[in-house]
């Protein structure tokens, strides 16, 4: 990849200054296009230890409105953050619509530092790659610009930037100890960015190499910077296909098919539930003590019973170490940025349980079906959400997916209850009554999302749920099996 850098030509000092200016004059005014087109732009700035990504990304943004873009200088992850999948914390960064973030390295630094310091293995890397392209792919695909920066500079000149730094105690931490062993072994570091930005240089987003000396870097970043932007503003992006992905899919039903007579008597129900939630409560510290994170998706329909389900599981679980997260209509900051960001920012750390009451499976259902989305956006979404749930399977999580089932005639017995009933009218809504005006296009939209998202390691389980005793208990089962397996 080095090998295609190609320097700035030489010029004369004052037209070199002149271009500058009017690239950074157009940048102030593509500024404001961005914020009318709701473009997100996230600058990734990778390089050397005193390239100079910390004076390039202040000469970036030094004509653009501080409330338009944020900084973050990515440091080694923190203890909370190391029990957080590897791409929470930039999943959790990224900007809303029309404005910047410009990154100071991210997660190709960490994963350098992971290879060369930390012993990463050539499988877990191949995967992380793989992670980083998904990642990558995604935010494009939903209409971000990612634009990456690679500053290259040679160990000669590294050697020199780091003595001069060195020369002055208000300088000379700048240069950390890490930096000292990247300069040492600098073949084999170079060795290993030259891989990573090869196999990482998709058409969504394409690496620039820039020459990292001080007139050029400005320049040519300019340059990326204010094309990349100009051409996504026009509708000149580069073109990609979404590579397809076969995914280990369990075989599931047809909801018509599912039989809805099974039943459990009240004594029974009681002695068997007091038994499973004795039986979860001893698993949840072995999770604690093991470091095991869960996630629960509970997705079915209104009046089914998706609360007192959760209720049964939650109260055998320590409160300390689960959370449940009810998803309703997404907030302001929640549509301004990519639709699966409310649901990375509430993931749970190793060896505790969070348990979403309604989920991601919202964009191909009622987004589907109201209109929500583009068709493209939801049929694109199953695959973006079966890469999401693997993610999560191999940050080493255990993900079980609950479609709580009934029939329209017991929807609409229990909706005529909560009517009728004072204390459960909150519960019925006139939106209840629309969306069971449309059960047929549902229960497509359900019995699709079932056959293409059902995972072996996220797969959907239907609770028959006419006798929410029953459905209760095979829930519970359900998730005490999948724990067992999981810490077995």
């Amino acid at each position: 990849m080095f090998e295609k850098m190609t320097s700035l030509s030489e010029s004369g000092k004052a037209a070199v200054k002149a271009e500058i200016a009017a690239l950074e004059s157009k940048l102030a005014v593509q500024q404001q296009h961005i914020k009318e087109a709701g473009l997100p732009v996230i600058v990734l700035l990778e390089g050397w230890g005193a390239s100079g990504k910390g004076s390039l990304i202040r000469d970036l943004i030094r004509n653009i409105d501080p409330r338009s873009f944020r900084v973050c200088p990515i440091v080694s992850p923190t203890a909370e953050e190391e029990r957080k999948p590897f791409l929470w914390r930039y999943f959790e960064k990224i900007p809303p619509k029309g404005r910047f973030l410009f990154l100071d390295s991210g997660w190709y630094g960490e994963t350098i530092k992971n290879v060369m310091e930390d012993g990463l293995d050539n499988g877990a890397y191949a995967d992380r790659v793989h992670s980083i392209n998904v990642f990558e792919r995604q935010l494009c695909d939903n209409g971000y610009l990612v634009i990456k920066l690679f500053l290259h500079i040679s160990k000669e000149t590294q050697d020199e930037r780091f003595e001069e730094l060195l020369e002055s105690k208000d300088t000379a931490w700048r240069v950390s100890e890490l930096d000292r062993r990247e300069n040492k072994r600098y073949k084999k570091y170079a060795d290993a960015w030259d891989g990573i930005l090869d196999a990482t240089d998709s058409p969504w987003a394409p690496w620039h190499l820039i020459d990292g000396s001080e007139r050029a870097k400005r320049l040519q970043a300019l340059q990326v910077l204010t094309g990349s932007i100009a051409a996504a503003l026009e509708g000149r992006r580069a073109k990609w296909e979404i590579p397809e992905e076969k995914f280990p899919l369990r075989s599931m039903p047809l909801l018509k098919d599912v039989p809805l007579n099974q039943e459990v008597s009240e004594e029974e129900y009681h002695i068997q539930l007091k038994d499973a939630q004795k039986r979860l409560a001893a698993l949840h510290n072995r999770l604690y003590r093991k470091r095991v994170p869960v996630v629960i998706v509970y997705e079915g329909w209104d009046a089914a019973g998706k609360g007192g389900n959760i209720k049964r599981i939650a109260a055998a679980l320590d409160p300390r170490g689960y959370e449940v997260v009810p998803v309703a209509a997404p907030e302001p900051q929640e549509l301004a940025r990519h639709y699966l960001w409310r649901f990375w920012t509430r993931l749970p750390k190793t060896g505790h349980i969070a348990i979403f009451d309604r989920s991601w499976y919202g964009r191909v259902m009622v987004e589907r079906i109201e209109k929500l989305c583009s068709d493209a956006d939801w049929q694109r979404a199953y695959q973006e959400m079966n890469e999401f749930e693997r993610e999560l399977s191999e940050w080493g999580a255990v993900v079980l997916k609950f479609w709580v089932h009934i029939d329209p005639d017991t929807q609409l017995a229990r909706f005529h209850e909560r009517e009728n009933t004072p204390e459960k009218r909150w519960k019925i809504t006139a939106e209840d009554w629309r969306n069971r005006e449309k059960w047929p296009q549902y229960e497509e939209a359900v019995n699709e999302m079932l056959q293409k998202t059902s995972t072996e390691y996220a797969p959907w389980h239907i609770i028959e749920s006419t006798d929410k005793r029953y459905a209760r208990l095979k829930a519970i089962r359900i998730v005490i099996e999948a724990l067992e397996k999981a810490l077995d």
